[in-house]
């Protein structure tokens, strides 16, 4: 049993995943409600023996926590416009690579808005890329990766899918979590 698993287990929490180890994917997690969804992402993850990137603020990336991002699969995420799009470097990032899984949280904040970012729905398109919806379900402490959302291209109609997917889910503030 790995450490990721056995560290998940202590604390109660236990993984459900029927979805393929796509060799290149957007991982899109929701309930973003607090700061351990993302220590229970990265636990999930590691717990079936896979590797994904996440984006985070630019602001983390400071000495040493760079360093640790960095090693941990981190893309900086700047907090103003800077000429280039992350968006395009992220599809010219699936473009050129074998393999890449990145993780998002399509509400960009652990607190609650109704409007969630359409930049994963945006790479996935340009990348050609599936989505695997990752949830966490606080209420019984387990994380879910059993579906797979291939985009349409409708963007209105593809995040109203994936929006309607999360309903039921609990984050582990369910106060900030809307759909």
């Amino acid at each position: 049993m790995s450490l990721s698993k056995t560290i998940l287990r202590l604390f109660g929490w236990k993984v459900i995943c029927t979805v393929p180890d796509y060799p290149k994917s957007i991982i899109c997690v929701a309930p973003h409600t607090s700061n351990w969804d993302f220590v229970l992402g990265k636990l999930a993850y590691w717990s079936l023996g896979r590797q994904a990137g996440f984006l985070i603020k630019e602001t983390w990336f400071f000495f040493p926590m760079n360093l640790l991002f960095k090693a941990l699969g981190g893309i900086p995420v700047p907090r103003k416009r800077r000429g280039s799009s992350l968006t395009e470097a992220l599809i010219n990032r699936f473009r050129s690579s074998d393999k890449m899984s990145v993780a998002i949280t399509p509400e960009g904040t652990r607190s609650r808005v109704s409007e969630w970012h359409t930049g994963f729905l945006r790479i996935a398109y340009g990348a050609d890329v599936p989505i695997v919806l990752g949830a966490i379900q606080a209420s019984d402490k387990t994380i879910h990766l059993e579906k797979t959302y291939h985009p349409t291209g409708d963007l209105e109609a593809d995040m109203a899918a994936i929006k309607n997917y999360y309903r039921d889910f609990t984050g582990i503030k369910p106060e900030n979590f809307a759909v």
